[in-house]
């Protein structure tokens, strides 16, 4: 009798030991997103530093993005290209050289009304981004393009 009680007690704690550990696994994988770790496997955002970055980030977030044609504006050093992204125009200018790029930012007033010494008569507000080696240039008021743009590059660093 001894040992068939033994016995007895042995699978009493080893079931209660996997049903503890079974709870302990229920309770770990209802956890919320913001709790739980990520998952090793799970992609991280790229970050955007030039064209094509951009390109897969804007995609990325459900963005239709098409090349359409170049671009040149005479107060930037570099010719651009536009994109029509969800059917909207948003000019790039792509710069060998972060430094390059921050260059001609840096002529950029706060409102966008001027770069360097060109006053700029805007037909909607412009709104400018940088990242990594590109400049953006959209402009217009469509607000999902701008919290698109936002999501993709940050706040404007100048604009309307």
């Amino acid at each position: 009798m001894k040992t068939s009680s033994l016995f007895a007690s042995t699978l009493l704690l080893l079931a209660l030991g996997l049903s503890a550990c079974a709870g302990q696994q229920a309770a770990a994988s209802t956890k919320s997103p913001t709790q739980a770790e990520a998952s090793p496997t799970e992609a991280q955002p790229v970050p955007v530093t030039e064209m094509t970055s951009l390109v897969d980030a804007l995609r990325a977030a459900g963005a239709t993005v098409e090349a359409s044609e170049p671009v040149e504006q005479p107060f930037f050093s570099v010719g651009g290209e536009i994109l029509k992204v969800n059917g909207v125009d948003v000019q790039i200018f792509e710069y060998e050289t972060p430094e390059a790029m921050e260059a001609d930012t840096a002529k950029v007033a706060p409102d966008g009304g001027s770069i360097g010494t060109s006053m700029v008569s805007w037909i909607e507000p412009p709104h400018f981004y940088k990242a990594g080696r590109i400049l953006v240039l959209y402009v217009g008021q469509d607000q999902a393009m701008l919290d698109l743009l936002e999501s993709v590059l940050g706040h404007q660093f100048a604009g309307r």
